[in-house]
């Protein structure tokens, strides 16, 4: 019998993308085969391991994770696939790697695009054969362990210019789940925001949550979201921890960069724009750029407001303006009412 438990990270959303997405989690869950999930930066792609392993029949066995974009290669292989006493300096003893611990569970392995060929060539042995050998050792090791690998690059182009192996890729993809960005369901921005500032009233020890003004939940219907959820978790606990308890949460601020006494780029930073234009992302769809240049202008002011506190004066001030100018491209916006 499969039980999640109750402990176990639970994805959150209402939106038919959603709705899909979980379908096609519970149909692949109860396989023992390598699933390939791809995504932007945010999308949850840690969250969808978690619940194919907990849907799935090993799922009262070790899941472990593993990123391998933060580890040398050396290290990585270790990581991997551990190591025998003396095989390197400072391998007082044998230690045991995640395949190893993993064994009967499920491995998930982010960021898979960045592990070096070699490690790679490894990898690959795991998953044909079920078997590999401890870093300095001869001894075959063998291991039954479902791979879950993600990554935010396009695999089969790395493969098609020799940066990441055909035949691994080939193995990895016996199925491909591709998560939508939150930019394209946005159904599951208000119940997430809601989640969120629930738990971070939780965390401040505040009996209710008030919800959101009007213009707080405007604020975060009309952004575009390029760190997706993880972006939209600190938006969302940022805003509440500096809302006063008991009020309604109505001052976003999205970039909290954004200061009129921000310092000015560097010199290495080359060609980077204004920092107040710094994370803003185009509309999603077909290009259109009068609607990218309403989308920045809409953007930019916004920010400026909330970094002088809706002070209209200061605000022209900091962006170059007279009060009439600032009065005239907030109207146009819609970001003040029409008197």
């Amino acid at each position: 019998m499969i039980s999640i438990p109750p402990d176990a990270p639970t994805p959150i959303g209402r939106s038919p993308l959603f709705q899909e997405t979980m379908a096609d989690v519970s149909r692949m869950a109860p396989l023992s085969r390598p699933v390939l999930l791809v995504g932007e930066r945010g999308t949850g792609k840690e969250l969808i391991a978690a619940r194919l392993h907990y849907l799935s029949p090993r799922w009262n066995q070790p899941f472990l994770k593993l990123n391998c974009g933060g580890l040398t290669d050396s290290l990585l292989e270790t990581e991997l696939f551990g190591h025998e006493a003396g095989a390197f300096t400072g391998a007082q003893r044998r230690r045991l790697g995640r395949f190893e611990l993993a064994h009967r569970g499920t491995l998930f392995l982010d960021e898979i695009a960045n592990a070096p060929m070699t490690v790679q060539e490894t990898i690959l042995r795991v998953v044909e054969y079920g078997s590999f050998e401890r870093v300095g050792g001869s001894e075959t090791v063998e291991v039954d362990v479902r791979l879950v690998a993600a990554t935010n690059e396009d695999l089969p182009s790395l493969a098609a210019n020799g940066r990441f192996r055909a035949d691994l890729l080939d193995r990895l993809a016996f199925d491909v789940m591709t998560l939508p960005p939150l930019r394209e369901r946005p159904e599951d921005i208000e119940v997430l925001s809601e989640h969120f500032a629930l738990r971070m009233s939780q965390e401040l020890r505040r009996d209710v949550f008030p919800g959101f003004t009007t213009r707080a939940s405007a604020t975060l219907l009309g952004h575009s979201w390029p760190g997706n959820v993880r972006e939209l978790k600190n938006v969302v606990e940022r805003a509440v921890y500096r809302t006063d308890p008991g009020r309604k949460v109505d001052n976003i601020v999205l970039d909290p960069f954004v200061s009129p006494w921000r310092p000015a780029p560097s010199r290495e930073a080359g060609n980077a724009g204004p920092a107040m234009t710094d994370g803003i992302a185009p509309p999603s769809g077909p290009y259109d750029f009068a609607a990218h240049v309403r989308h920045l202008e809409r953007s930019l002011l916004h920010q400026a407001l909330l970094a002088n506190d809706h002070h209209q004066k200061r605000t022209a001030a900091f962006l170059g303006m007279t009060y009439h100018q600032l009065r005239g491209q907030l109207l146009k916006h819609d970001l003040i009412g029409r008197e």
